[in-house]
């Protein structure tokens, strides 16, 4: 059957299925044999129907095609034998034994005469085997967990246990189609024509001769639109989910999405979708814009969309996971310009960046070394030579081997998730595990003797939730490691050559890994014992490493064969083959080709040279550079996390740092940095190790004196990723030695930056000829150029920065000003009121989606849904009461939102199918905060009871409440406004309350606070995060705005209103809501009670909030730091 027939068939499946012809589905299921509809046959299975169930199987496999198959049938059969004997009907029993399992025996004689023995029995539980057997209902629970196993690991059922992504209703909406071009072609097309049968094709009749004007109305689908005229709407897409993929994304590579998924879940349908009966049905939906004629399209799909989500039918939300949207790609964003050149010494084999570092790579060389660079100071944080930490406890084989032969290489060291935790792996036997702090300590973790020969590769994974190694070997196996205690969970056989590298993902919650080996086999494995998935040929049949898109979505190769011809691919991971081959390559390259991926738009590979980028939707070179000469054949290199650096391996036995613009901004910034610290004349010991904390380096200047030693002794983490891993102690801080200074004198002079004045700060008010209204919320877009403001009065506000020669890059900044911006049709973005109560009265509560395309938003009436290129609704929901007080968009999964609502519950909405999935209630007050912790895979929320509530986002229960602590001396309970946030390492939590802010851990304990006191005495109005969880900005009810260290909450600078407020400014104006820019950590914006917005940087003399003086507030815990919001490690290393 042609690929297309096949299709129709999925495009029947739908359609009987919206229609309830659920017994022809499931025939024309098992006669086509292929889709495995895994919730009706453990309906059935439950159901105790054997007749239907086997009928169902038989579609599929027969019992002697495979012993998945023959295990699958025996397992069906025992438990019909047995439910038999459980009944006391021997005659029936004896019926099974005879017809059903008598087929076995010749495969397993002894277990058939066990089997037959059973009928002699009173109670075949005396049997030893079946003394645990329970009731039918649980024993029939207990063999479908083991039936899917099988299912799902059978190559028959490849590909047959997901259905296609593909929108509701696609086959009427094909049929619409075929009836407007039908239509169309009519003589005399009539405004409303009549459709009666779908039998003939469609044809208007004339009545007078004359020609009908166009329809207005027509109840048709609409024409095709115009080509070129209007962009795709995937550009646009309202909730494209941001971790988790689409279900069809794996289905072509293994057999184990989500199996039990029925037709109406795949195809997103909503009930007003399903329920028409006749053919007129098809004509339900009419795509024609209202007052346009019938042939103008111009946005056809658009007003679809439109018209859908208004009707309460977001069909057209979900999109399918096998096209991507076009990039639009500049060479400039490449980094290509030379800006660092490092001298490692010896051969390097593997480099990282770390995950949140953004300037800080790890390094490994061909004698065995390791080492840790600061690329923007050229400093190395660390240098660890190769040797055994325990001789006694490796095989005897590797004793052996280093016997014979002590030499040694890095085959490839990589970072944790995190970047607590860094992995090597030698070429001989052993990988050596360690943690880092962000003072550039390492220390040693674990040593595992992992395989025999080369271990080839390592990467680390989350399968069940915890942190575990995976690595690979010349002993043509794969093993998974715990990461806390180095015992081995997994190993996956089935290589016939050595194992050259690992890839584990994750998809749908689903964890897997893909293997290849130097045969050119690629593999995929579940974290089960069932074998391979997945059995397939990689161009060039030798070396190949894989990785994923940053965002997960995209599965890219790169190998090269033993004759040197190199081959770069993508893959179509639905049917498991490649998509399209890159061209551009040596035709023999000298050396394994590397590559690595950028910004999910930018390919890069070392080849002849130099390094060669392609766009990833572009088989063409993009461009290339030599990085200045000095490379050799085939550079070794890696992205940074942002895209902004690139390292590459020179001939020399070096590295070259590579920048685009953004890059090269960072590293001078922390030039800038260092320059600061070293006018104070002060020299670090030679082994005090700086403080490494974030993207742009040291928070504290290198100029400080025996206080900064303190906060340094005190800047040591506990690794993240390592669940009970012992806390780090004060001995951990011996190598850094106190300068013998003047220093009680130095103690006493420290003093926080006090900022009085307008030139001692850039700060912009924005231009705002509309009525004045009290800011309530205040966000910055995801993209960081522009600023979005929701007024009390229920009007968003947006202000956009232009490209000019004083603002380059386009993005916000306090030195240009922006516009605010109207829509053509003049009309504002206004939220709906609540009748009962005026919107300056309501709770607002607002929520952007992650392409800045799409912001909803409440004001105390339904909740709005906004398309932010024309300012217009595109559908509202959630009618009060209860009103809307917060949203947060799930991590996972953009179609579902949680909901705070005034009445102290939570509703998690599904945006797409219109219904609220369930509703959490553990508050007594309003909700006032939700913040999601991917990681931790919970809810945290807050309300005006100032209670905190932790909820398991995987069922919604809820795990943990408390109140939040009270400052000394204030009676208790506390009440009021809480609002949380989590930090960038997404174990931590700010807590904001009027009378505080507070850090909270991932069990809600509190680690430490900050009330107001002495010259910030003023309650907290807000308080927020910096873009890369090194400080967190506060706003104060008398205006003030203090800047703290965000691990120590000690006070780095607070700026006074006389800095920003004018003087002839009226009333006491303070800021209501804080918002921090993602991508610049040091600015922010202020929406104020009087209606204005301000936004603020750090002078041009100061490249930071507080410059070189701080204040300690007591020695204290410290949290890493990290940088880059919601950054999502990459869980996919290449070679």
């Amino acid at each position: 059957m042609s690929s297309l027939s096949r299709e129709l068939v999925f495009l029947i499946l739908q359609f009987l299925d919206e229609e309830k012809f659920k017994e022809t589905v499931h025939k024309l299921e098992q006669e086509s044999g292929f889709f495995f509809n895994m919730k009706y046959f453990e309906d059935q299975v439950q159901a105790g129907e054997w007749d239907e169930v086997e009928r169902y199987l038989s579609g599929f496999t027969k019992v002697e095609d495979n012993r998945y198959s023959m295990k699958i049938f025996f397992e069906i059969r025992k438990q019909k034998y047995l439910e038999a004997l459980d009944r006391d009907d021997r005659s029936k029993a004896v019926q099974i034994l005879v017809n059903d399992l008598k087929v076995f025996a010749s495969f397993n004689e002894d277990l058939f005469k066990e089997i037959t023995q059973l009928l002699t029995l009173d109670n075949f539980r005396l049997n030893e085997q079946l003394s645990k057997y329970g009731d039918t209902k649980s024993a029939r629970n207990i063999m479908l967990i083991e039936l899917k196993k099988l299912i799902e690991a059978n190559p028959l059922f490849r590909d047959k246990l997901t259905l296609p992504a593909f929108k509701a209703s696609r086959l009427r909406t094909l049929i619409n189609q075929s009836l407007n071009w039908q239509h169309q072609l009519c003589k005399n097309p009539r405004p409303n024509p009549d459709i009666k049968t779908l039998f003939t094709d469609h044809s208007c009749a004339s009545s007078n001769g004359t020609r009908v004007p166009p329809p207005t109305n027509a109840p048709l689908a609409g024409p095709i639109p115009k080509p070129g005229v209007f962009p795709p709407l995937g550009g646009h897409a309202l909730f494209q989910p941001v971790v988790s993929p689409p279900p069809s994304a794996i289905a072509g590579w293994m057999s184990s999405a989500n199996p039990s998924m029925p037709h109406a879940a795949v195809a997103a349908a909503s009930p007003a979708l399903v329920q028409a009966s006749s053919s007129a049905a098809f004509l339900k939906h009419p795509r024609t814009p209202p007052g346009g004629p019938g042939m103008e399209y111009q946005t056809a799909d658009s007003e679809h969309l439109l018209k859908r989500l208004r009707a309460g039918q977001p069909d057209e939300v979900s999109f399918s996971g096998s096209t991507h949207l076009p990039n639009i790609c500049s060479p400039d964003d490449l980094p290509k310009t030379v800006v660092r050149s490092l001298s490692q010494g010896s051969n390097v084999m593997s480099m990282d960046f770390h995950p949140l570092q953004q300037t800080v790579l790890l390094v490994g060389t061909n004698v065995g070394d390791i080492s840790i660079w600061e690329v923007g100071s050229r400093e190395r944080l660390a240098l660890k030579a190769f040797k055994v930490w325990d001789i006694s406890a490796c095989s005897m084989p590797f004793q052996t081997t280093l016997v014979k032969d002590a030499t040694i290489s890095v085959n490839r060291c990589a970072w944790g998730p995190d970047g607590s935790i860094l992995g090597v792996a030698f070429s001989k036997h052993i990988v050596q595990i360690y943690t880092y702090s962000p003072a550039g300590e390492l220390r040693q973790h674990l040593e595992i003797d992992a395989h025999v020969g080369g271990v080839n590769d390592i990467a680390f994974a989350h399968p069940n939730k915890q942190l575990c190694i995976v690595t690979c070997g010349d002993d043509k196996t794969i093993k998974v490691w715990d990461a806390v205690a180095g015992r081995r969970q997994y190993t996956f056989e089935g290589h016939e050559a050595p194992v050259y590298s690992v890839c584990p993902h994750y998809k749908e919650n689903i964890q897997f890994i893909f293997s290849t080996a130097i045969d050119g086999k690629i593999k995929a494995w579940l974290y089960d014992s069932l074998g391979s998935r997945v059995d397939y040929d990689a161009p060039g049949l030798w070396c190949t490493t894989m990785a994923y898109s940053a965002d997960g979505t995209r599965l890219f190769s790169c190998g090269t064969s033993k004759e040197g011809e190199s081959h770069l691919v993508e893959w179509n991971e639905s049917e498991g083959a490649i998509k399209r081959t890159y061209s551009g390559f040596r035709k023999r390259s000298l050396g394994v080709v590397q590559f690595d991926t950028t910004r999910n738009r930018f390919l890069a590979a070392g080849d002849e040279f130099q390094i060669k980028f392609w766009d990833m939707d572009n088989t063409n070179i993009l461009t290339y550079t030599d990085g200045d000469g000095g490379l050799p054949a085939s550079p070794r290199l890696r992205f940074n996390k942002e895209g902004s650096l690139l390292a590459v391996t020179t001939s020399d036995n070096g590295i070259k740092v590579l920048a685009n613009f953004d890059g090269q901004r960072m590293l001078r910034m922390l030039e800038t940095r260092a320059f600061d610290g070293s006018r104070g004349g002060h020299s670090e010991a030679v082994n005090a190790k700086p403080a490494i904390t974030g993207a742009l380096g040291p928070i504290a200047n290198v100029s400080a004196s025996a206080s900064h030693v303190v906060e340094r002794t005190d800047r040591i983490p506990q690794p993240m990723s390592l669940g009970n891993l012992a806390t780090g102690d004060s001995s951990r801080a011996a190598d850094v030695k106190p300068r013998i200074v003047d220093t009680t004198d130095k103690i006493k002079s420290w003093k926080f930056a006090d900022i009085a004045d307008s030139s001692q700060l850039k700060t912009l008010k924005l231009p705002d000829p509309q009525q004045a209204s009290k800011i309530v919320r205040l966000l910055y877009t995801n993209s960081g150029l522009a600023v979005l403001a929701l007024a009390s009065n229920a009007v968003h506000k947006l202000w956009k920065w232009q490209r000019n020669d004083r603002n380059p890059s386009g993005k916000s900044s306090a030195t240009s000003v922006p516009q605010l911006w109207q829509p053509p049709h003049g009309a504002l973005m206004s939220n709906d009121v609540s009748d009962a109560k005026p919107a300056e009265d309501s709770v607002a509560c607002i929520a952007l989606s992650k392409n800045d395309s799409y912001v909803m938003s409440a004001s105390g009436g339904k909740v709005s849904l906004f398309n932010m290129m024309t300012f217009k609704v595109m559908t509202t929901f959630m009618p009060p009461p209860p009103a809307a007080t917060y949203l947060a968009f799930h991590p996972q999964d953009n179609n579902i939102i949680a909901i705070g609502m005034e009445d102290s519950t939570i509703q998690i909405y599904n945006v797409r199918v219109d219904e609220v999935k369930t509703k959490l209630k553990g508050h007594q007050k309003r909700i006032s905060g939700l913040a999601f912790s991917q990681s931790l895979n919970i809810l945290v929320s807050s309300g005006a009871d100032a209670q905190l509530c932790m909820w398991n986002i995987d069922g919604w229960e809820k795990k943990k409440s408390r109140p939040i602590q009270a400052p000394p001396g204030q009676p208790t309970p506390l009440v009021g406004e809480t609002r949380v946030q989590f930090h960038n390492n997404q174990s931590h939590l700010l807590v904001v309350h009027e009378s505080q802010i507070a850090v909270y851990d991932a069990q809600l304990e509190c680690l430490r606070s900050w009330y107001p006191r002495d010259s910030l005495s003023a309650p907290i109005s807000s308080a927020i995060y910096s873009c890369d969880g090194l400080l967190i900005f506060t706003g104060f009810c008398d205006g003030a705005v203090g800047i703290f260290d965000a691990d120590s909450l000690s006070l780095r600078c607070r700026i006074s209103p006389s800095a920003y407020i004018s003087a002839s400014s009226s009333g006491n104006s303070f800021p209501v809501v804080i918002a921090a820019h993602p991508s610049d950590p040091n600015q922010f914006a202020l929406g104020m009670i009087d209606g204005t917005v301000h936004v603020m940087e750090p002078s041009d003399g100061e490249t930071k909030w507080g410059g070189s003086t701080s204040q300690e507030n007591g020695v204290l815990p410290s949290i890493p730091s990290s940088s880059g919001l919601n950054s999502q490690p990459s869980e996919t290393p290449s070679r």
